[in-house]
């Protein structure tokens, strides 16, 4: 097995670290490589949790197409395709990475402290709360009562390991890393993200549980997306902290600073999702008060809340896609494809989906409109980052000695 390369002092704190360029076919060493490493099963070895970024975006496009309100026959068709795609690619991801594990056991623990790859872990586990939110969608209305229970169990099952995900990861980083604040990235916020997405997921299972079942999924999402935001406020003041005091992440990176878009936006849209379930979900006389109906009041101070972060997302968005733009017309830095192009896609899904929650609850048919020509341009770039992705890979861009999340890891 060759020797790994030593990671340097940038690869062991900065995440943002650019990819090497492709090999030279002139070079001998190079030539080695190439053979070493031409059987899949060879490569299989740095198939790394960011991949999950992969399902992450196949998931919340098919959300977003699931909950566009100005519909066409046929919109459904396309939904059940990308969930479909999605169950696909996640089945085989998980593969992938169990595969490497038994090859060596060792990097299973080693992926979850590593500095870069560590903070995907996270990723793996939104894949799965899309996923549960697409068969609470399109599974309930067909299979019948069997699948609400499981659903119910699920979304407890979920929130008990994301709370774990969240505590000792968090905790392992804090022990056996140290990450500079002048390499600050929003994928430090990650190990939460499963958090941001559980608004969104319970808007949609409380629906059709039992009366009994309903508001203790409705308190805990509101909690459980309270800690996911609260987090990520603090991930926010050190990642803008970076960028007032240091240099923009590296070009091939810079798709990454979208990952700052999702958290006020998913928060958004669960706030938003949360607020009009609570008529029916919110009892009479909740908290010993009796003078006025609780579920209107909390849903008008949920929508409001929701609102109210929802410019948020829009400013991170903005100022991500102006970095991204100065990246890709430098002629100094190559905007290479790294699985950061992912965030392309989820983060800014999840602002579409608030701001589709935002335009229903006001009845708004300008914002229906805007966000049904985003969701498009959301189907468009998820083509095009899939289109790249596959590239990368049959080029040597990614799953290959030193370019992708796990670089500088000992895999002895």
């Amino acid at each position: 097995m060759p020797e790994t390369r030593p990671r340097s002092a940038k690869h062991h704190g900065d995440e943002e670290s650019s990819y090497h360029d492709n090999l030279d076919p002139n070079d001998v060493d190079n030539h080695k490589a190439n053979r070493r490493y031409a059987r899949p099963v060879d490569r299989l070895r740095h198939f790394t949790w960011a991949w999950f970024a992969c399902t992450m975006s196949t998931g919340a496009v098919a959300v977003v197409l699931a909950n566009t309100p100005f519909r066409f026959r046929g919109l459904d068709v396309v939904a059940k395709t990308f969930f479909v795609l999605d169950l696909a690619l996640f089945a085989l991801f998980c593969a992938a990475i169990a595969y490497r594990f038994a090859r060596r056991p060792a990097v299973a623990l080693r992926s979850l402290h590593h500095p870069r790859e560590a903070l995907f872990f996270g990723s793996f586990w939104v894949s799965i709360a899309l996923v549960l939110n697409l068969a609470q969608t399109y599974g309930v209305p067909v299979c019948g009562p069997w699948l609400v229970t499981a659903m119910r169990v699920c979304f407890w099952a979920y929130a008990g390991c994301a709370l774990c995900v969240a505590v000792f990861q968090y905790a392992t980083l804090f022990v056996a890393e140290r990450l500079p604040v002048d390499g600050a990235m929003p994928a430090w916020v990650f190990p939460v993200y499963p958090f941001l997405v559980i608004g969104p997921l319970a808007g949609v299972v409380v629906e059709t549980q039992p009366p009994g079942h309903q508001l203790p999924i409705w308190v805990g999402a509101v909690m459980l997306q309270g800690l996911g935001w609260t987090v990520a406020m603090f991930m926010y003041g050190i990642y803008v902290m970076r960028l007032m005091s240091s240099n923009l992440p590296d070009a091939s990176s810079r798709p990454g600073m979208f990952i700052s878009v999702g958290p006020a936006g998913y928060t958004s849209a669960g706030l938003v999702s949360l607020g009009n379930a609570a008529p029916t979900v919110v009892p009479a006389g909740w908290l010993s008060v009796d003078t006025l109906d609780v579920g209107d009041v909390v849903k008008v101070v949920a929508v409001v809340a929701g609102l109210f972060l929802l410019l948020v997302a829009f400013w991170f968005f903005a100022l991500s896609a102006l970095g991204v733009l100065a990246g890709a017309v430098s002629r100094r830095e190559h905007m290479g494809f790294t699985l950061n192009w992912w965030a392309f896609i989820f983060p800014n899904a999840g602002l579409c989906l608030a701001a589709i929650n935002v335009g229903n609850a006001l009845q708004s048919d300008g914002i229906k409109g805007v966000t049904s020509a985003v969701t498009v341009m959301l189907v468009v770039a998820w083509l095009g980052v899939a289109a790249a992705n596959v590239r990368a890979v049959v080029r040597g861009k990614i799953l290959w000695e030193g370019r992708d999340e796990d670089d500088g890891m000992r895999v002895d």
